[in-house]
């Protein structure tokens, strides 16, 4: 997915950057960087974070860089943030999101006069520089702005620090958050709400879908109003995406997935398998909520069969190959044979996407002695790859489990959304079927998965300003 933090201050902002970008380390696995501005101009570094946390590439830029305004990045797909002097001026863009119409744009740039793009190793367009050629053509910076959220089809959240403040974009249906926090003389913007709290900063307000502000150490101003139509707030902000302490919509996210829990728990109330359990258990980390709401409603004990071994995993580690990502989640992963032996669970995880590595978590758990393991999901089957974030895009959606199941049971890989739309009908006996197969070929002992009606129940956000593309294909 990627994050972004930005600061303005009267006094050097360089610590609260470092600090504010590193707290957003959940969010990505390849790139990091910072860029400041002051009385030297503007300093930028970027470095590799792929298998190694964002602190450690940036000490030297902490003591070295100076300047009272600085934007900073976690991405998961392009380095950035990038420097850019076009007839706007000089800036620095960083952005998170995804752009589906990345050929055309770069046609249509092309064909107007924007002579060349750098291609980065593989002959790719790096996103940042596309969204900077884009705002590049408006006639000042919130003109461009405007047109690049109108102009991409997909994604797109970004952050600007010019010479006169920093401008802060939340996509445009708001499928990404940008939240603002504020101190005495200075004022930060961030993707994750909790990354300024302990760095001084109170809750100020979140964006809304579209606005477009600039801060500056004096305050915030709105520059370009919210939009109020088609707004589609990804649900995988609370049920995965997002760490525990944040905040979205003024919903917090542990409350959020504690609730959702509780609704998994209620679905369970009159299940003799459920019944017939020692522990409830998450898998870690953002399963752990969903069971601990699990646990609390049901008066089935809490407990802890697997440990995730922070010193040396401190954040996600993605390696590309899939054999390697399933040993690197396995040997996050510490098991607890005294708590394991013998006993049976009710293991929630916040999903399941390919299936492979909560299969190696189960025979992990079954190796360490454990009798019975009943999964559920705390989210439905996903149907279908994501096309705003990078939750599932990673992926062909045929790797999907729930898309290999159902060419199964079609003898087909043609599923129209007709048969889709069936099978993510929670109440149907196609879903039934579909849940079964996936059950059988995981070795689950039991597999049930969250409605969606519960799940939107649990973010309590109005349900229309929500996307649930992934889990019934409506955009």
């Amino acid at each position: 997915m990627g994050g972004l933090f930005g600061v303005a201050s009267k006094n050097d902002c360089v610590m609260d950057l470092f600090f504010g970008v590193d707290y957003h380390s959940h969010l990505g696995t390849k790139a990091g960087g910072m860029c400041v501005y002051g009385e030297n101009g503007f300093d930028r570094s970027i470095h590799s974070i792929a298998g190694a946390p964002f602190r450690t590439k940036f000490q030297k830029e902490m003591d070295e860089m100076t300047g009272y305004m600085g934007i900073g990045s976690i991405s998961d797909t392009d380095p950035q943030p990038l420097t850019v002097y076009s007839k706007l001026g000089h800036y620095s863009l960083g952005t998170v999101g995804i752009i589906n119409n990345k050929d055309d744009i770069v046609e249509d740039l092309i064909l107007s006069g924007n002579n060349q793009f750098m291609s980065m190793s593989g002959g790719q367009i790096n996103n940042t520089e596309l969204v900077s050629a884009l705002i590049s053509t408006g006639i000042n910076i919130v003109k461009g702005i405007r047109y690049a959220q109108k102009k991409i089809s997909g994604s797109m959240t970004m952050l600007l620090l010019a010479e006169d403040g920093l401008y802060a974009a939340r996509d445009y249906h708001g499928r990404t958050p940008l939240i603002i926090g504020k101190k005495e003389d200075a004022y930060c913007v961030a993707s994750e709400s909790f990354s300024f709290v302990n760095l001084g900063y109170e809750y100020f307000r979140e964006l809304a879908p579209g606005e477009i502000v600039k801060i500056t150490c004096d305050g915030v101003e709105t520059v370009a109003a919210p939009n109020e139509k088609d707004v589609k707030i990804c649900t995988f902000l609370w049920t995965y995406f997002g760490y525990a302490t944040a905040i979205y919509e003024g919903k917090n996210v542990e409350n959020m997935r504690y609730r959702n829990g509780a609704h998994i728990a209620e679905m369970d109330k009159n299940d003799p398998d459920a019944a017939d359990v020692d522990y409830v258990a998450g898998v870690p980390d953002s399963g752990i909520a969903h069971a601990l709401g699990y646990s609390h409603y049901s008066h089935i004990p809490y407990a802890r069969p697997l440990i995730k071994y922070t010193p040396t995993w401190p954040r996600s580690f993605m390696p590309s190959q899939q054999k390697t990502r399933n040993l690197i989640a396995r040997m996050k992963l510490i098991p607890d044979k005294e708590i394991i032996e013998g006993k049976k669970f009710i293991l929630v995880d916040d999903s399941i996407v390919r299936g492979t590595q909560l299969r190696e978590t189960l025979s992990y758990l079954y190796e360490n002695g454990a009798e019975k393991i009943h999964i559920r999901s705390a989210c439905p089957p996903i149907m279908y790859g994501c096309k705003y974030l990078n939750f599932s895009r990673s992926v062909s959606e045929m790797e999907l489990i729930s898309r290999k199941v159902i060419a199964e049971l079609e003898d087909t890989d043609e599923l129209s959304p007709e048969v889709l739309a069936e099978y993510a009908d929670s109440s149907s006996e196609k879903h039934a079927a579909m849940v079964e197969r996936i059950r059988e070929k995981s070795g689950f002992d039991s597999l049930k998965y969250q409605t969606l009606e519960n799940l939107l129940d649990s973010v309590q956000v109005d349900s229309c300003k929500l996307c649930t593309y992934c889990w019934d294909g409506k955009e």
